[in-house]
């Protein structure tokens, strides 16, 4: 069922004793049914009402999704033990740890010990990356090793791979992308050397969410036994991210916090029989791969947001893609599809459902949305670096003039999106816009 129980020392057994198995699954029924009507897909969270202020910018993180946050309540005062303390206090702890690995490996497909779960997407691109070319050294290889990856990685891959060749660490090679955004699996596949070590690309970007074709570059790579590695934070509760669609990757990044769980938590998918070495070293948690006690509350919110993906991701895309068609034709009657360059794939199947990065022909992006801070939020490039003005890496790795790359707006939806909320949005940027252009402050 999409709800677990954590209940004090005593809980289990007076349940058991106080009802039949069959009058717990109804209720339990009862209960699931009861909380998706209030808090399911399409439906609309307080926060809107409360701020005033429609959430456009899901890709730079996923409001918490109610029934995570239920999910995580038992864990902020009740309990509380340490998931390695063989105790009352410490069984439901550990159970909760446990739970969670079990979900996040039953949404991709793989076993529960390939599961091993980080702090946050940064740490689990890093340990991927330090991790294979630690490997590469064992196997007798040394430095600088060859690394293939693309020019719109996400920071956490680029700035490490910066670092490492500044250091002589490692040597790269940056397969470039076309005007949509995507890599071309075959120029990925002619990169590789006889000393790669590990080839690392995205599996969706986060600014147009173009779709890499990792299932074929996976498959070569395979076949030349050069380990591959994917960046799917973006990707998780929007596409299938699973084995059966990614085919046989070595290792794949998921980030909670960008499909409904809170920040600070993610996960490391690490096939089986691939032995990178420890990122971090101390205690033997995570199977001794990654030290340190388990953050048990935010554990159980991604487990549970894993499940909600596993049991409804049908459902949320076909939301998403509504909710980002709305808002484009919204945009497109009320400025002339004329003024408008959507950024990103054409195809439908090689892009984001909920992803939408539009130019807006003749305005400053950056002040559109300084401007409508208070009522939409939404970001000009990737939230999680911005605080320049400069152009975005991507939109320019993709060839698009800066002018456009200037006038350029993405906006993300997510599960909870609303057509009263995507309406709400189309109506301020659109009088920001008219007003920006009245008073001739239009890109030069």
């Amino acid at each position: 069922g999409i709800n677990a129980e954590y209940g004090g020392p005593r809980s289990n057994q007076t349940m058991w004793r106080l009802v039949t198995a069959a009058s717990l699954l109804t209720l339990a029924l009862r209960r699931a049914l009861s909380r998706r009507r209030r808090t399911g897909t399409g439906t609309q969270l307080p926060s809107f009402a409360q701020k005033g202020c429609a959430y456009l910018d899901c890709n730079a993180t996923s409001p918490i999704w109610p029934e995570v946050a239920a999910e995580m309540a038992p864990f902020v005062f009740t309990n509380f033990g340490n998931p390695s303390s063989d105790h009352v206090y410490g069984h439901p702890s550990k159970q909760a740890v446990s739970l969670a690995r079990r979900r996040l490996a039953a949404m991709i497909g793989c076993g529960e010990a390939c599961v091993l779960f980080t702090s946050c997407g940064s740490e689990s691109d890093n340990h991927a990356v330090m991790g294979a070319l630690a490997l590469a050294r064992k196997r007798g290889g040394s430095a600088p090793f060859h690394v293939v990856t693309s020019t719109i990685e996400h920071p956490a891959i680029q700035k490490l791979l910066e670092h490492l060749e500044a250091t002589g660490e490692v040597v790269v090679t940056w397969v470039p992308v076309n005007g949509e955004g995507m890599v071309d699996s075959t120029e990925v596949v002619d990169a590789i050397r006889e000393d790669t070590a590990l080839v690392t690309v995205m599996h969706s970007n986060n600014e147009v969410g173009s779709i890499n074709p990792i299932r074929k570059i996976a498959t070569k790579c395979s076949e030349l036994g050069v380990l591959m590695h994917t960046d799917a934070a973006q990707s998780v509760g929007k596409v299938p991210v699973n084995l059966e669609a990614l085919g046989p990757v070595d290792m794949v990044t998921i980030v909670g916090h960008k499909f409904g769980a809170h920040k600070g938590v993610a996960a490391l998918y690490v096939r089986d029989g691939v032995e990178i070495q420890p990122f971090l070293f101390g205690g033997g948690q995570e199977g001794g791969r990654r030290a340190g006690t388990e953050n048990v509350l935010l554990l159980a919110g991604i487990g549970m947001a894993a499940e909600i993906v596993t049991l409804q991701l049908g459902e949320m895309a076909e939301h998403m893609a509504t909710m980002r068609a709305r808002l484009l034709c919204g945009l497109e009657r009320e400025l002339g599809a004329q003024r408008l360059r959507v950024n990103g794939p054409v195809e439908l199947s090689d892009r984001l459902p909920n992803t939408l990065s539009v130019s807006i022909k003749g305005v400053k992006a950056a002040e559109i949305l300084r401007d409508l801070k208070q009522v939409v939020a939404a970001s000009a490039g990737a939230a999680c670096h911005t605080g320049v003005t400069a152009p975005s890496g991507v939109l320019t790795a993709m060839g698009i003039a800066p002018e456009w790359a200037a006038a350029t707006l993405r906006l993300s939806v997510g599960r909870h999106t609303t057509a009263e909320e995507v309406d709400f949005a189309i109506g301020h940027i659109v009088s920001r816009v008219r007003e920006q252009q009245r008073t001739g402050d239009p890109v030069q």
